[in-house]
């Protein structure tokens, strides 16, 4: 009888344990679990209340007649509340001047907004999706405009309208406002991640043509960015202060910001005795209500146009 030798498996060893000198796994931070910090909290809450004093003060005493601005606590309301007042005698001060103001921003604003954005989108769009003779130089421009303060420009600008003859008309504020640097940078950042190159592909091959093919495809592929450069060039040309002030005299084309400037100039005084600190802080909060609305309104649209093109693949 032959005897076999047979084969005995030994057993794996066991999978070791981390020992207590590798330490504990370090913890990753996400989006969904951030890392918590007090100093970081303190900060925001900080900067909050910088931003939000401010506002309460002008809401506060905008409720106040004028005796109770002068005579009152900047913090605290007044005997009166007189908000309603104070509203009505803002639009029938100086034979209603202050609805003159408010519709010629509301001009600015809509024409230079919807134009500038446009054009800003279709240039974006046409720097992205096409190559041509020139394209890296117009980068350069691009980026050297972008960093030339607004203001500095302004002098310029008025001298050449003036001799154009169109300072002191609307023009001389909506031109400029239609040239928007910026814009046209982020359209272009937007532009070359959001529309894919395959589809513009297609379209041509399809027969649509350049133009038809950036209204159609491109456009509802850019909306978010659209949104967020339209707010933009809002707030900008709301605010618009330095530029109106030296291309108008006439004050029935005043915006907004020249025209309660004026009311404030004034001194304390509507040159018959009667003190109106109490309008100007009406106006003044009247005016900042659009920009509130249109940040609430269009929130989520500008949020995610500014994370759009952040992130590549």
């Amino acid at each position: 009888m032959s005897s076999t030798s047979s084969q005995v498996a030994t057993p794996a060893p066991p999978r070791q344990s981390p020992t207590p000198a590798q330490g504990p796994r370090r913890k990753l931070y996400t989006m969904m679990n951030p890392k918590k910090s007090t100093g970081i909290t303190v900060l925001t809450g900080i900067f909050a209340l910088y931003c939000l004093v401010p506002m309460v003060w002008l809401v506060i005493n905008a409720t106040k007649t004028q005796g109770d601005f002068v005579s009152s606590f900047g913090l605290g309301f007044g005997r009166e509340f007189a908000l309603w007042d104070n509203v009505v005698q803002v639009f029938t001060f100086q034979e209603g001047i202050f609805t003159r103001w408010l519709l010629n921003t509301v001009l600015y604003v809509t024409v230079g907004a919807v134009v500038s954005t446009f054009l800003a989108a279709l240039g974006g769009y046409a720097l992205a999706k096409h190559d041509f003779v020139g394209r890296r130089s117009f980068l350069l421009v691009v980026l050297g405009s972008i960093s030339v303060p607004g203001i500095a420009l302004a002098i310029p600008q008025f001298l050449l309208f003036a001799q154009l003859g169109i300072t002191n008309t609307p023009w001389a504020v909506l031109i400029p406002s239609f040239i928007n640097p910026f814009g046209l940078y982020l359209m272009w950042v937007f532009a070359d991640q959001a529309v894919p190159n395959a589809l513009i592909e297609a379209a041509r091959i399809d027969g649509a043509g350049e133009f038809r093919i950036f209204l159609q495809i491109a456009m509802p592929m850019l909306a978010p960015a659209t949104v967020t450069v339209l707010l933009f060039s809002f707030v900008s040309i709301w605010n618009n202060y330095f530029l109106p002030l030296i291309m108008l005299k006439d004050p029935a084309w005043y915006p907004l910001t020249i025209g309660i400037n004026q009311w404030n100039k004034l001194g304390s005084t509507a040159g018959n005795g009667e003190l109106i600190q109490n309008l100007v802080i009406t106006g003044s909060l009247l005016m900042i209500i659009p920009l509130i609305i249109a940040f609430l309104s269009l929130q989520r649209y500008w949020q995610s146009g500014l994370s759009l093109g952040a992130v590549k693949d």
